[in-house]
């Protein structure tokens, strides 16, 4: 009888799940469809099924997350590659791991109707932006292709009010506009927009979200398993654009709405199908083009911030 209860214990906790590990993941901004991969993979339990019960935490501050997880208080950042360039230079512990969109979606947006048909017919006009300095380097690239300098345009600090500036005449132009949002949002609003992309002005490709770690933590098993996951998510938003959407917008029925669907679409196709493959060629391109625009002092080796997770 004792071997029978010990045999009868034991396949007990054979079969018993071994219990999901906590994995936390701090979002660059309140929860959109850029963001449309992680939330696939959660609804479909491609965290569950390799042992991850992940909560997602959207910031109060969009500059926190990388901080956040670089002081360990969070396993990864949805965090933008421009932006790591700059945060290694300033000496945060930080590694890029994956890959969430893997093309530009700011862009420099004029009025559809805008006499403006070319960046350099921005000469004299107000510029609106967001942020100083990165949009500043954007822009100033954009506009020496095409013969002018940043002393030739009017910059008008708008915030965060991008399109509104814009469609209220305040200024002219912005740089910094999401090409999937943005746009979408002036076309609703019965002000449709056009834009010029910074890739095809003067300005390298980069990815635009990305996924942090902190250094010391990359050989974490947790991150391969939560790329696998956002892998898996990403495959079946593409061959399932619409019953992903249904899983994206489950228990989250506010991001049901016009704007939404429509950047649910623009942005499809821009997501990484390999969240964990890494183009190094682009990454130092980009270094390069940082330095020459005094951006960063020096270019450090991309192994150093950015690694393939495998």
């Amino acid at each position: 009888m004792k071997h029978l209860m010990l045999a009868v214990l034991f396949s007990i906790l054979i079969a018993s799940p071994a219990a999901a590990e906590k994995f936390t993941v701090m979002l660059d901004w309140f929860v959109n469809p850029d963001h449309g991969p992680l939330f696939v993979a959660l609804e479909r339990g491609e965290f569950s099924k390799r042992g991850l019960e992940v909560k997602m935490i959207a910031p109060a501050d969009p500059n926190d997350p990388p901080k956040l997880v670089a002081a360990g208080r969070g396993d990864v950042a949805i965090s933008y590659q421009p932006q790591l360039h700059l945060q290694v230079a300033a000496g945060l512990p930080l590694k890029r791991v994956g890959t969430l969109v893997a093309t530009p979606l700011s862009s420099l947006v004029v009025l559809a109707d805008s006499p403006i048909k070319s960046i350099a017919d921005l000469k004299g006009r107000k510029v609106g932006f967001s942020v100083g300095g990165f949009e500043d380097a954007l822009l100033g690239a954009m506009l020496e292709k095409h013969g002018l300098k940043l002393t030739d345009v009017e910059l008008v600090n708008v915030n965060f009010s991008l399109s509104p500036s814009l469609m209220s005449g305040k200024v002219d132009a912005v740089i910094g506009a999401f090409r999937n949002f943005e746009l979408n949002q002036m076309d609703i609003e019965g002000r449709p927009g056009r834009a010029f992309y910074l890739e095809e002005e003067g300005v390298p490709a980069y990815d635009e979200l990305i996924i942090v770690a902190k250094s010391d933590n990359i050989s974490n098993p947790k991150i391969s398993a939560f790329l696998e996951a956002v892998e898996a998510g990403t495959q079946y938003m593409i061959n399932h654009p619409d019953e992903a959407w249904e899983l994206f917008i489950r228990g989250r029925k506010d991001l049901n709405d016009e704007l939404n669907r429509r950047a649910w679409r623009d942005t499809l196709p821009r997501f990484a199908l390999r969240p964990s493959a890494l183009d190094e060629g682009r990454y130092q391109r980009f270094a390069e083009f940082l330095k020459a625009r005094g951006m960063i002092e020096t270019i450090p080796p991309v192994e150093s911030y950015a690694v393939e997770v495998r």
